[in-house]
């Protein structure tokens, strides 16, 4: 008997391992694409950055999936686990509210129904291609679980990826998570008779948009579900003939992103026989470049500070709380359920399900004090990926203009610069036309027509600036009224109130403004030195901070004093070597929405007594080089790095809570976001280009194992640059291998 069941159990072993054999082979055979199905090298150079050679352009993308994901393939898996809405099984329940606004959006959904319709057929192309060699490396790379129980990866996932970042980007996950406070946020607007500050009556809205006066952007630095607690900014710069010292055009092509994490960027260069031939920087999962140029133009992107959401409040029936009152009529939210899968410990898992609607305005939640819908710019478009794709093919200022006039990127200010020696600055922004007569900082009443806004200023009416006679544009996360100096700024009075324009000016704008204003002939190592500027202004509010510390009644403890005397010596620069600006920075400086130190003068004077006894038992002196505060950590390196926030050359590396910064308790910060990936662009007078870029760590992100893991990080730290190969001959002088996916 006991025989009989050992050979029945051996026998059940042997058909399940035939059946787990038998599905890895049609797994295998199901992902890996067939002999021919692309055709693609991928030529890596010296500093390990993939250069993809293909016959087609989604022969390149297959290929930037294959080599990202050697890189890369964790992020990429993250990245794509978000979008599927399927965080909180991996990580718990901290997750859920990402997975639940995915859901909420409608994100798959959405894409499902548009994606044959909405996308053309070389984009799609494109999609499938680069979800194709993802499946292709997790296939042949087993052995990296991350991927599990997601495979296989569809186009679809792709442009996921796309439609539900970029609205992250201009807060609109803020807008969601402030509704399930236990409390209402903001008063619902009243109709006014008149248009605020306007003199038009509300209802000539045609009329009324384009007029009335800006006001400073409301949004604030907040946690966000891409960036955690990091800030994100931007520096963009453009030099034209008009500036240069001959006959140059200079383009910088500077992010702030997080420097971990599924916006971070990759570099990579593609190269098709379809006129695909760019070098930039993209994010984990995407199919394109985002930022870069190709051998006629580039451009760049930086955060802009615009209200692009509302939150309405409904008027529920008291008789059944399913329908919503509009224009005088009952009408019936869409109830659905949205599953969310979350983690509770090893490998249990729990699926719970929660109440998403959706109403006339769009996504609609139900809570304690009151229901809520929200609407957003761009809601409902997928064709983020299409936009870029084209912005990459262009070969002309005209044809890069027609894809931005497509308006599915519905933020991120543009920087360009091209061969022929243009140079634009445009405030990319997909801005509703709003009914003058309510106030759109307030939630507003979502039983009316009047308030359900359908369409956005026209493109060519946005603030821009074309070849200015100053001959430089600059976007440093500023007003877009002060881009440049001289006649050409766009006017204040030319936009409505509602639109919340940014009138901020950053420590970077001004300093970047005074640079390229004192400077009538900018070469190279110049506008590559401004680049890397460390100095805040001395009529910025950093230096009112300081100048209110000194001013500050004399304290009655001599390490105060002396600390006093420390910051009384700083010339407001934070290279590495300088001995004041660690005390200077740490108490005055920006915290992370990029805004100085706020406070009565005794506030300030208490963060000084504080910021000097941590220096002090972690360095034993007050003058502590910055360098020896500010570090760059990456694996084995721990080096020293100027910088700061909100300087140009820009570097976060801590937060501060309360008035007191955190992150210092061993005497050190570490570098967290801020410059990051940086491509400066120049192109000669006879319109040929090149360039250099740097990353902060390397190309081989999250392999520590990789000789590319921060062999980057010298340079970066060094604020030097590595030069760009985009000719073939060029990378095969530098070459460190050529190999094609699966090889």
């Amino acid at each position: 008997m006991f025989k009989k069941r050992v050979v029945g159990v051996v026998a059940l072993l042997v058909l399940v391992v035939a059946a787990v054999w038998a599905t890895s082979c049609a797994t295998r055979d199901t992902l890996i694409p067939p002999p021919g199905a692309y055709d693609v090298r991928i030529l890596r150079d010296t500093w390990g950055v993939p250069h993809i050679f293909g016959k087609t352009d989604a022969d390149c993308a297959y290929g930037l999936a294959y080599a990202h994901a050697e890189d890369d393939y964790a992020t990429i898996i993250e990245a794509l686990r978000g979008v599927r809405g399927k965080m909180a099984a991996v990580k718990g329940k901290e997750m859920a509210p990402q997975d639940y606004i995915v859901g909420l959006l409608r994100v798959s959904e959405t894409i499902a129904e548009k994606y044959e319709t909405d996308l053309s057929p070389e984009v799609r192309a494109v999609c499938d291609a680069y979800a194709a060699g993802l499946n292709h490396y997790a296939v042949l790379h087993p052995k990296e679980k991350e991927g599990r129980g997601l495979l296989p990866f569809t186009g679809q996932d792709i442009v996921a990826g796309f439609v539900l970042k970029a609205p992250f980007f201009f807060g609109l996950d803020g807008k969601v998570r402030e509704l399930f406070g236990e409390e209402r946020r903001r008063p619902v607007s009243e109709k006014k008779t008149t248009a605020r500050g306007s003199g038009v009556p509300a209802a000539s809205l045609a009329a009324a948009s384009g007029m009335g006066e800006t006001r400073r952007g409301h949004r604030v630095h907040e946690t966000s579900l891409l960036t955690g607690d990091l800030p994100v900014g931007s520096n963009a710069f453009a030099v034209s003939p008009l500036r240069s010292s001959d006959g140059q055009t200079f383009l910088n092509i500077n992010s702030h992103q997080p420097w971990e994490g599924v916006v971070a960027w990759y570099e990579a260069h593609l190269h098709s026989e379809e006129g695909l031939d760019i070098i930039g920087g993209t994010f984990p999962g995407a199919p394109v470049i985002l930022v870069g140029h190709n051998r006629h133009l580039g451009w760049a992107h930086t955060v802009n500070n615009a209200d692009l959401a509302d939150i309405y409040v409904l008027d529920i029936n008291p008789d059944d709380p399913n329908q919503y009152k509009f224009d005088g009529e009952w009408r019936d939210l869409e109830v659905r359920k949205v599953p969310i899968t979350v983690k509770l410990w090893g490998p249990i898992r729990w699926t719970v399900k929660r109440e998403a609607l959706w109403s006339v305005y769009g996504p609609t939640v139900r809570r304690p004090h009151g229901t809520y819908a929200v609407r957003y710019a761009s809601q409902g478009d997928i064709r983020q990926v299409e936009q870029w794709f084209r912005m990459g093919k262009a070969t002309s200022f005209a044809e890069w203009q027609a894809a931005m006039r497509m308006g599915s990127i519905a933020s991120f200010n543009c920087v360009y610069a091209d061969e022929k020696g243009n140079i634009y600055y445009l405030f990319n922004a997909l801005l509703p036309l709003r009914n003058e007569a309510y106030d759109w900082e307030q939630y507003l009443p979502g039983n009316t027509s009047e308030t359900l806004w359908t369409e956005y200023l026209p493109p060519e009416k946005l603030p821009q600036v074309l070849n200015p006679p100053s001959g430089f544009v600059q976007s440093c996360n500023s007003t877009p009224f002060k881009t440049t100096t001289g006649p050409g700024n766009p006017d204040p009075a030319a936009y409505s109130a509602t639109f919340s324009l940014d009138s901020r000016v950053t420590n970077r704008a001004r300093r970047a403004l005074a640079l390229f204003n004192s400077d009538n002939s900018i070469t190279e190592d110049e506008f590559i030195a401004y680049k890397y500027d460390m100095y805040y202004a001395e009529d910025g509010p950093v230096a009112e901070k300081i100048r209110e510390i000194l001013s500050s009644p004399t304290s009655n403890d001599p390490l105060v004093r002396e600390a006093v005397d420390v910051v009384r010596a700083w010339d407001f620069n934070t290279n590495p070597e300088n001995t004041s600006a660690a005390l200077a920075v740490l108490t005055a400086g920006p915290g992370p929405d990029g805004e100085a130190a706020r406070g009565r003068p005794d506030t300030l004077m208490a963060r000084l007594a504080e910021n000097a006894r941590t220096l002090k038992e972690t360095h034993g002196r007050l003058d502590v080089p910055w360098g020896e505060v500010n570090r760059l950590y990456r694996g084995d390196l721990n080096i020293p790095i100027g910088g700061g926030p909100d300087v140009l050359h820009a570097v976060y590396g801590f937060r501060v809570r309360q008035g007191k910064v955190e992150g210092l308790e061993n005497g050190e910060i570490y570098g967290r976001a801020g410059d990051c990936y940086v491509l400066i662009a120049v192109w000669d007078k006879e319109g040929k280009v090149h360039s250099q870029s740097i990353h902060q760590f390397g190309s081989a992100s999250t392999r520590p194992e990789s000789a590319h893991y921060a062999d980057q990080a010298p340079l970066f730290a060094a604020r030097k640059m590595k030069p760009v190969w985009l000719d073939e001959s060029e990378i095969r002088a530098h070459l460190e291998r050529e190999y094609r996916p699966g090889e």
